[in-house]
């Protein structure tokens, strides 16, 4: 099992940053996240429950005297990347991270008056890869660096969409604010109910004694990006028969009453986002009472959802699924986590429970598939910060 080390990492930074400039930093921290319930929600409008999580990306960074943004990535090797604010910021072909960084700064150049560069040295430790949103983190954290080093104060709400807007315009990957949001805006102890509307947020208490468990099936995720723009068409073609712009308009009411004229792939796909949508809100609430018990069947109702009629899970994560529901009944859930096809599954159960469940994943997991999976013990943590 892996947790944090980031006092280790802290100094490790520290050290590397002496290295290469001659001011002692201050230290950014952003976290990665997961979402606990609220799949394929986000894009039709609806809910989603994720939580910040204590594996993230730290930037040791001073200001300089000139308007260049030097970065160096202890991560990959100390690769360093250079560029001027003042000058029209194009991509790095030869290292994608840079574009991360590049991206944030060029969004922030045509919205603010930044006077300062910067020197930063990055360091991560959210898994790569994995669904849990390393690279929000990164955004996040250098918008944060951004606006400290250019003396702004910018919300954590706006920090958030300056990174989706730079992954979206400058990455080129068109996705939602979820991740961004949560990197930006997560507490201690909460797991936080964005509604993607609006983007409203409400802070909803995690029980005391509950164990975040993150469980990589270390199945490489495939047809991501073609089966997610089919699944989008579908909840379109879905909110076009009810007759609204997105499906978060269609009440499970409404649905049942209509769906008759649907087609039967169509009509799987909508209801598993409508009543995702119902399962999200009452989640929320069950974890405010401290009910793992509701919480845990909302779990395995969203995951047996994504599996029969969103159909975006595979063997290994329903087995992973299986192996963790069936040790906990009805102590706590587990389901899928993330667009699907491969990746995570995300578990919340009582903290004495951990070592059984994990002893059961390595028992069986491995020998049923030939996968070694990565297990993750999680808590719920603050979003953006200085430290």
């Amino acid at each position: 099992m892996q947790n944090q080390h980031t006092q280790s990492q802290q100094t490790k930074l520290i050290e590397i940053f002496n290295q290469h400039f001659d001011k002692q930093p201050q230290i950014v921290c952003a976290p990665g996240r997961v979402n606990l319930i609220g799949e394929h929600t986000d894009y039709n409008g609806g809910f989603v429950l994720p939580c910040a999580i204590n594996y993230q990306t730290l930037i040791a960074f001073t200001p300089r005297n000139d308007n260049r943004v030097v970065a160096i990535a202890a991560d990959y090797g100390n690769q360093r990347d250079e560029f001027d604010i003042s000058e029209p910021i194009a991509m790095n072909d030869q290292q994608f991270w840079s574009n991360y960084v590049r991206g944030v700064v060029d969004v922030m150049t045509k919205q603010y008056s930044l006077t300062s560069g910067v020197n930063m040295v990055i360091s991560g430790n959210v898994p790569q890869g994995a669904g849990l949103s390393s690279s929000a983190a990164l955004e996040v954290a250098v918008a944060k660096v951004i606006s400290e080093v250019n003396d702004r104060n910018i919300e954590p709400k706006t920090l958030a969409l300056i990174g989706q807007q730079a992954e979206n315009e400058f990455v080129g990957c068109q996705c939602g604010i979820m991740d961004q949001l949560i990197s930006a805006c997560g507490e201690q102890q909460n797991a936080l109910l964005i509604d993607c509307r609006n983007l409203e947020t409400r802070a909803i208490s995690m029980p005391k004694d509950t164990a975040v468990l993150i469980v990589n099936s270390n199945v490489k995720r495939g047809l991501v990006d073609s089966e997610y723009n089919t699944r989008r068409q579908q909840c379109e073609a879905a909110a076009k028969h009810f007759n609204v712009e997105l499906l978060r308009d269609v009440s499970v009411e409404t649905f049942e009453a209509d769906k008759g004229g649907l087609d039967d792939v169509i009509m799987r796909r909508a209801m598993h986002v409508i009543y995702e949508n119902q399962r999200t809100l009452d989640a929320a609430d069950a974890l405010v009472s401290g009910d793992l018990k509701t919480m845990g069947r909302l779990m395995r109702e969203s995951h047996l959802s994504m599996k029969n009629d969103f159909e975006i899970t595979t063997s290994e994560i329903d087995l992973l699924v299986d192996l963790i529901n069936n040790q906990l009944g009805e102590q706590g859930g587990a389901r899928m986590t993330g667009g699907g096809f491969g990746g995570c599954v995300v578990a919340l159960l009582p903290q004495h429970l951990v070592p059984v469940v994990c002893d059961v994943i390595e028992a069986s997991y491995h020998t049923a598939t030939g996968l070694k999976e990565s297990i993750y013990l999680c808590s719920a943590e603050d979003g953006v910060r200085l430290i």
